[in-house]
C-alpha cells in the first residue's frame, strides 16, 4: 500500500516546549520554521506546530470509552509497523514520558487487533500511536 503524506497543523500554546517535545523526545527531524511555527517530519508526514492561545480541548480532554479505556478526543497519530511501535514505546518509557493510556494490545484475538498507546504533548494535544496485527484489517468493520 502506497500512501501520500498528510499535512496536519496543530496549535500549541508553548512553542519552545512543544518544539523540544517533538524534536528531542520523539526525535523528529525539524524542517522549516519561523517565530510562530515549526515543521516536523512526523514519520514521513508533515506536522506543523503553530503558536496559538490554549484551546478548550487542550485545557481539558474529553474522552470516549474504547475497549475499557477512556480515549482522549480529539487525538491524532500514526499507524506504525509493529516493531517500530514497540521501539517507540520503549524509547518513550526510557525518557519517562507519562502515558495517558499505557502501551498495550487491544481487541486481542478480534478483527482489528492492535497495539496502542496515548499521551499528551506539553500543550495538551492528545496523540495515539498504534500498530495493527494485520494491516489489512485497518478499515475492517
Amino acid at each position: 500500500m502506497s500512501l501520500s503524506p498528510f499535512h496536519l497543523a496543530i496549535t500549541v500554546h508553548d512553542l519552545p516546549a512543544a518544539r523540544h517535545f517533538y524534536r528531542e523526545v520523539f526525535g523528529l527531524a525539524e524542517g522549516r520554521c519561523s517565530a510562530q511555527w515549526v515543521d516536523f517530519d512526523f514519520f514521513g508526514h508533515q506536522l506543523v506546530i503553530h503558536q496559538h492561545p490554549q484551546t478548550a480541548s487542550q485545557a481539558q480532554a474529553h474522552t470516549n470509552a474504547v475497549d475499557g479505556h477512556d480515549v482522549p478526543v480529539p487525538h491524532f497519530g500514526v499507524v506504525l509497523p509493529w516493531a517500530q511501535w514497540e521501539a517507540l514505546a520503549e524509547r518513550l518509557r526510557g525518557q519517562g514520558v507519562a502515558f495517558v493510556i499505557e502501551p498495550h494490545v487491544r481487541f486481542q484475538g478480534q478483527v482489528g487487533e492492535q497495539a496502542t498507546f496515548f499521551l499528551f504533548d506539553p500543550c495538551g494535544n492528545a496523540l495515539e500511536f498504534k500498530a495493527m496485527r494485520d494491516l489489512g484489517q485497518l478499515f475492517a468493520p
